[in-house]
């Protein structure tokens, strides 16, 4: 039998480790994921968040090794994404007498547009408090961080914040706190999430942030990846300067070549920011996924992308990573477009209208060259993005 974990006293993890899970939403999940899902006991019970429909009879094995799911009094779905919520239906019917709890008007809509309006509905909003004995559980609504409909729930007894999909990483483990399996990684699986979900957001995050700083926080609750207890200042510290939309000193070279001359030229960029001093991370789209490179891009003030023409426009790659880039949405960002052409630069060129239509700054005209690039044009190359980025520093200062 699947054992649910306490976490807190009369608070316990019922969700399912997906541990085969490798793409979720386009983007790659190498250390798989998790549903997370908890229930808390006191003179009413509630489950806060159900898992993925494949995996609702782990959730429901698990919620049986504390307490009878008849028994359940209030289910609380934070969001209706049916990675959440795709246990909402079996658990409604193992728990007949049940309130579904959930954001108005969103929350609703969205579970009913999914599941049918057939359930108790109970529509909160934020300051909306509901007691269910010793601890009163508070909603705040944290709309598009990263749905219409999300909200966090927070239990004052207890001080644990179950924030959904703020805060989460896709990571499965056995273990389910961040300081067991070792804040590095969490971290990394923390800043590929927020830069593949949350990216989009980061006013909304910011606002989310503010209705959260004042309460008083022993666990943050995910519904994805570990808890957060002992690097509760880490994860709200990096959450801040995400959504900040302020990029630091970085620089991120992404590319794809057909003959090494797009190759070479991004070899050359990326030794650009070397000599500025400015950490860079060459990226070819052959050897890496556009979801690891956004986890660079989204700390990098400076994003160069290069292709060939293929076809008279940019290679497939190419678009496809600048297509997601865009639905990202990265702010204050400097684009570089750069390429090798044979007939003409049209592949360079559309780079650079992506780019700027993505809301880049594009201080530098397309740097293109033709069939095969020579030591001097590479020497030039590293020469005028140098000297962007020497530019730039010196206005700073000034």
């Amino acid at each position: 039998m699947l054992k649910a974990i306490e976490v807190a006293p009369d608070v316990y993890w019922v969700g399912a480790v997906d541990w085969n899970e490798r793409n979720f939403h386009g983007y790659t999940t190498e250390r798989g994921t998790s549903y997370n899902a908890y229930l808390i006991v006191d003179e009413k019970i509630a489950l806060i968040d159900t898992c993925k429909g494949a995996f609702v009879d782990e959730l429901l094995e698990r919620i049986a090794d504390v307490v009878d799911p008849a028994s359940i009094d209030y289910v609380i779905a934070n969001h209706g994404e049916p990675d959440h919520s795709g246990g909402v239906p079996a658990v409604m019917a193992a728990a007949p007498h049940a309130q579904l709890v959930c954001g108005a008007p969103q929350g609703k809509a969205v579970l009913a547009a999914h599941y049918g309006d057939g359930f108790d509905f109970l529509t909160v909003k934020t300051g909306d408090t509901l007691c269910l004995g010793k601890r009163t559980l508070s909603f705040v609504q944290t709309p598009m961080v990263h749905w219409p409909d999300n909200m966090v729930t927070y239990s004052d007894f207890d001080r644990i914040l179950f924030s959904n999909d703020a805060f989460g990483q896709h990571l499965a483990s056995s273990q389910r706190f961040a300081d067991e399996v070792g804040l590095p990684e969490v971290m990394v699986q923390a800043r590929k999430y927020y830069a593949n979900i949350v990216m989009p957001y980061g006013k909304q995050v910011t606002k989310a942030l503010a209705a959260v700083e004042g309460l008083e926080l022993n666990l943050i609750a995910p519904a994805h990846g570990v808890i957060w207890r002992s690097h509760i200042s880490e994860i709200l510290t990096a959450y801040r300067e995400w959504s900040s939309g302020e990029p630091q000193e970085r620089a991120v070279v992404v590319y794809d070549s057909m003959w090494h001359t797009t190759e070479a030229m991004a070899v050359q960029v990326a030794e650009a920011f070397v000599d500025c001093g400015v950490p860079v991370e060459l990226c070819d789209l052959k050897a890496n996924h556009i979801s690891d490179i956004m986890s660079e891009v989204l700390p990098a003030r400076y994003v160069a992308v290069g292709s060939p023409t293929l076809n008279m426009t940019m290679m497939p790659t190419v678009a496809g990573f600048l297509c997601y880039l865009r639905g990202l949405a990265p702010k204050n960002r400097v684009g570089i477009a750069f390429g090798s052409y044979g007939w003409a630069p049209a592949g360079p060129n559309d780079v650079a209208a992506a780019l700027e239509a993505a809301g880049f700054e594009m201080p530098l005209p397309t740097l293109a060259r033709q069939w095969r690039e020579d030591t001097e044009g590479l020497a030039a190359l590293r020469s005028a993005v140098c000297g962007l980025v020497r530019g730039e520093a010196a206005g700073e200062e000034a």
